[in-house]
């Protein structure tokens, strides 16, 4: 690595300074090491255009941003925060501030590499040195292949070889404290007091404030390390708690993960050492396996990023959807938590209302919309990109393909998910439903699960009125089952008989 006078840090989905691979290179590499953050003007353009004012992922981003910036000047530092068009505002600040080499940590979407090469480009004329490191996965890439040399496509042949790649290697993972690392300013130039600006302010951005503080969705370094302090003890129960929506079972870090505020190195250290220690029991491993699958829905982003538009099993995109207005009207009804099926109301009406949606109900959901609607997997894929705090393109993708069976390592088609079942299994008493929809609760834990079993003298009894407080059911199951099964077939010819789950 050579050694440089100058450097420029550039944060993305890293919002953190510790055990950041980035930044510590920049700081082994260069004499004075700059910081910067760019509120992409494409981005929250697009989100202005939906009328997205309020967005916790931009107010979660902006939080964090603040506690960066309190971090790195305890180090002597500061973050410049700048509101543009990346492509064009990194190399201007390069040029402006004399770099000579940007430090970034690598990004696996396709718009984003497309980005980054632009930039890259265009700091060469300067002489400007463009270096990326991995920071965001454990394995990248290339680095976990098939004996043929091939991406895999089945999850576990893949964890294996990644469990069995990290071992010996552990300690590379391990880096260096950052407790003693002096960010070094340059007086009048780096932190001097007037030359860096005031991280513009939500409402500069054109946004307003949201409801995270009542959600509890503490953002920056020190909101993930509280939620890791509180997952610790809970982390041997994870396997047997974290399929039922109405208790305390995740770990909640996923939305921490997407923005970097905690350092996917540090929870698989963690993971591991509770596996070895014996005191993490099986949801140690059940967690540790929850965040190989998410280097794994990289890795899949990354070798076919055709997935992004088509499926990954392209015979699956001969599927015909439903269209039309009344698709639209079904659609519209599944958005708003209005099937008739109340586990999957519950959970839309959580994602409304919260931003934040259970995972056995993303899988129950996505399926519902699926192939009990018969709707386009990439409409529900656009719906929960829209609205989910944590919304991660590898992993968003890689779960609704698994719900339509067109991705890697999916589901088999001719599986369907039975929602009533999946609401008696998971939330059997029914307090999950009963939180976010009230107006069922006073039907007993037998009956909250398929309304429509009980009489309508008896919905009335328990206040449930259809088409006034709630609707009947959108599709029944039996009915929804057979049509998808005929939809499918022209993927696969055969029938199979399927108990459903």
């Amino acid at each position: 690595m050579p050694h440089y006078d100058k450097s420029l840090v550039w944060f993305r989905r890293d919002l953190r300074c510790d055990d950041h691979a980035a930044l510590h290179h920049a700081l082994e590499a260069s004499r004075l090491v700059f910081c910067v953050f760019i509120f992409d003007s494409h981005i929250l353009d697009r989100l202005l255009a939906c009328g997205a004012q309020a967005d916790r992922r931009v107010e979660f981003i902006h939080s964090s941003l603040l506690s960066l910036d309190a971090a790195l000047k305890k180090h002597g530092g500061a973050l410049i925060v700048r509101h543009a068009n990346p492509v064009a505002a990194i190399p201007e600040l390069a040029r402006e501030l004399c770099i000579d080499a940007v430090f970034v940590n690598h990004d696996y979407e396709p718009d984003a590499i497309a980005r980054d090469a632009s930039v890259a480009q265009q700091l060469k004329p300067g002489g400007c040195a463009w270096h990326s490191y991995k920071d965001q996965v454990i394995w990248e890439k290339d680095e976990i292949l098939t004996l043929s040399g091939k991406p895999y496509s089945i999850y576990t042949p893949y964890k294996n070889a990644w469990l069995n790649k990290f071992q010996p290697a552990a300690e590379y993972w391990d880096l260096s404290s950052l407790n003693s690392w002096d960010i070094r300013s340059m007086p009048g130039v780096f932190a001097a007091p007037g030359r860096i600006s005031p991280i513009p302010s939500l409402k500069e951005l054109g946004f307003e404030t949201t409801d995270l503080s009542g959600l509890n969705m503490s953002p920056g370094m020190q909101g993930a390390q509280t939620l890791l302090d509180d997952f610790l003890p809970r982390m041997k129960n994870y396997r047997d708690r974290r399929d039922f929506p109405a208790i305390k079972g995740p770990s909640y870090l996923s939305v921490h993960l997407r923005f970097g505020t905690i350092s996917i190195r540090e929870l698989t250290r963690r993971a591991m050492q509770a596996i070895a220690s014996g005191e993490g029991g099986e949801g140690a491993m059940s967690w540790l396996s929850e965040l190989i699958w998410r280097d794994f829905y990289f890795m899949i982003l990354y070798h076919y990023p055709h997935v992004t538009q088509h499926a990954f099993r392209p015979e699956y995109d001969r599927i015909r959807w439903e269209s039309g207005p009344e698709a639209d009207n079904t659609f519209l009804a599944w958005c708003e938590g209005r099937t008739g099926y109340p586990l999957i109301d519950a959970a839309m009406l959580q994602l409304n209302q919260t931003g934040y949606m259970h995972n056995r109900l993303r899988m129950v959901t996505a399926s519902f919309l699926i192939k009990h609607l018969g709707i386009d997997w990439r409409r529900g894929e656009r719906y929960f990109a829209l609205k989910l705090n944590d919304f991660d393109l590898a992993a968003n993708n890689g779960g609704w393909q698994w719900a339509a069976s067109s991705g890697c390592d999916a589901q088999p088609y001719f599986r369907i998910f039975n929602p009533v079942r999946q609401s008696e299994k998971f939330d059997a008493e029914g307090k999950f439903i009963r939180r976010y929809l009230p107006q069922l609760a006073q039907l007993d834990a037998r009956h909250i699960h398929a309304p429509w079993l009980l009489s309508e003298a008896e919905r009335v009894k328990a206040g449930v009125i259809y088409n006034k407080n709630y609707p009947a059911p959108i599709v029944m199951h039996d009915q929804a089952r057979r049509k998808t099964l005929a939809r499918y077939a022209v993927v696969r010819k055969t029938t199979v008989h399927d108990p459903s789950v």
